[in-house]
């Protein structure tokens, strides 16, 4: 019998991408196709859902043709998206009713204020585990519904569906037979009662959205149906589907408490598997849904982070400094040492565990001997800063999960980087331990489909196939380590605007 071949669909923010691997986690061929981004107005993103269909088929295609095999050979699909993204079509047509609008678009920023005022927020954080803030879905949903002519009355009349990225492929691929999502991306939408494992009536009801519109919420492993004979020659099975930070998570493996990562990008995410437990942050923290495997559901205390690699971009692109990211590192292992430069990101903001959006970005401690190669060491300390910033929120919250031989697995652009990875354990004061296959979203995917198609037995064995791991343990004086810190809160209060 020949080897399963499992297909990932990583339809992310700026791309959508698909990879073929072996059951051992091996990536076999890939395709990719770029994103378009539309900025109507300040603060708003919006991507075109069919393009994202339409490029979901190409990739899929290109990556089965560049493996030199058909669509029967491939045993399962398994979907990750860029969470919180939403689109509102019609039933009939499949035509959808305004651009998808993207998890960074902060239009419903009032909405989630007057809610805030009216004292709803403590009511969504015990029922979702989230915050009143416009990066969820459930204000776009409500947006949509308002703003879209007629769209509020369709809703309630049946006649439109919503859904995330993986709701909106799903219902496509099978050509309008599916229409679900799983525990992963329902936990994402302010709707869904983690609890439960329910949509939420209070949630509902408070954002004025018809129950009739909503998906068929679904563990992370299991039916999605399967794709339109006419798309590839032969049906696929979909059997798997997780937003991409908790695909990560099964990436890296961590299927127990206390194992942990982090994901490097334009912003990063950190997730800390906590078991069938679901903490209750203290520390403005999401807690989350990690995975729903057979009914049985674990949680995550989950931070982000805005702006991570984005701010290398800044020194590459703002600056001047040439090179891209590899040439900023390259200059920022110049710098003079304690050279006390902070730079505080908040171009966007300030996410975990402070949430002040209206905090800016600075720069301490120049003197005039500070030159391009500090700022650029400083953009690079700012990232493992604020990654000790979520370390100290999530011990805070979840203790049990920081005992002796922690690890944060770490995949991403920045985690090619063994510099950074060692500073990373620096300044955190926790061993890392950086993925030296990157493309972790898409295995966990793959590996979340395996075990919806019978590949493997378990998530256990599932996550053998994770790749391995460098690692790079601290090796800084405490002492420097905490002043480090220390002057960084500082920087941190500096910038503030609340609290």
């Amino acid at each position: 019998m020949a080897e399963p071949l499992i297909l990932a669909l990583d339809q992310g923010t700026t791309s959508t991408r698909a990879i073929i691997f072996t059951a051992k986690g091996e990536p076999l061929a890939e395709a990719g196709r770029p994103l378009e981004q539309f900025y109507p107005q300040d603060g708003w993103v919006e991507h075109d859902a069919n393009e994202i269909f339409q490029a979901s088929v190409e990739v899929i295609a290109e990556a089965i043709a560049k493996a030199g095999r058909t669509a029967a050979d491939i045993t399962a699909i398994g979907i990750t998206n860029q969470r919180e993204t939403v689109v509102i079509w019609d039933r009939v047509t499949g035509e959808p009713i305004h651009k998808a609008i993207v998890w960074q678009d902060r239009r419903t920023a009032p909405t989630c204020d007057r809610l805030r005022r009216a004292g709803l927020e403590a009511l969504v954080t015990e029922t979702t585990g989230l915050l009143l803030d416009p990066y969820f879905s459930g204000t776009k949903v409500a947006w949509l519904l308002s703003h879209v002519d007629g769209a509020q009355a369709r809703a309630q009349a049946g006649d439109l569906l919503m859904g995330t990225m993986d709701t909106w492929v799903i219902w496509k691929l099978t050509s309008g037979r599916v229409h679900a999502t799983d525990a992963t991306n329902a936990s994402r939408t302010l709707l869904f009662d983690i609890h439960k494992q329910a949509w939420s009536s209070d949630m509902l009801e408070m954002l004025d959205v018809p129950p009739q519109i909503l998906p068929q919420v679904l563990n992370c492993a299991d039916d999605f149906g399967q794709t339109d004979p006419g798309l590839f020659g032969a049906a696929i099975p979909i059997r798997g589907v997780a937003g991409d930070q908790q695909a990560a998570l099964m990436g890296q493996g961590c299927i127990r408490p206390g194992e942990m990562k982090a994901t490097y990008g334009t912003g990063c995410f950190m997730l800390v598997n906590t078991g069938e437990f679901a903490p209750t942050s203290n520390a403005k923290l999401l807690t989350t849904v990690a995975a729903r495997i057979g009914g049985r559901t674990t949680f995550a205390l989950e931070g982000s982070i805005f702006i991570a690699g984005a701010a290398l971009q800044w020194v590459n692109e703002g600056l001047g400094v040439p090179g891209g990211g590899g040439g900023v590192e390259a200059l920022a292992q110049t710098a003079k040492p304690d050279h006390g430069v902070i730079m505080v990101p908040a171009f966007t903001g300030l996410g975990a565990p402070w949430w002040d959006a209206d905090a800016r970005g600075a720069l301490f401690g120049m003197t005039r001997d500070t030159g391009l190669a500090e700022i650029a060491h400083a953009a690079f300390d700012a990232c493992a800063l604020q990654t000790r910033d979520l370390v100290e929120a999530m011990r805070s919250d979840a203790p049990e999960a920081f005992g002796d031989g922690v690890e944060l697995r770490i995949d991403g652009g920045m985690s090619r980087s063994a510099w950074f990875s060692q500073r990373l354990a620096d300044l955190t004061g926790i061993a890392v331990g950086r993925a030296t296959y990157q493309e972790t979203t898409a295995l966990g995917a793959a590996l979340f489909a395996g075990v919806g198609a019978g590949v493997y037995g378990d998530v256990a064995e599932a996550a053998a196939s994770r790749p391995t791991t460098e690692r790079h343990d601290p090796s800084a004086d405490s002492h420097r380590r905490e002043a480090a810190y220390a002057h960084w809160l500082d920087a941190v209060a500096r910038v503030r605007t609340q609290g």
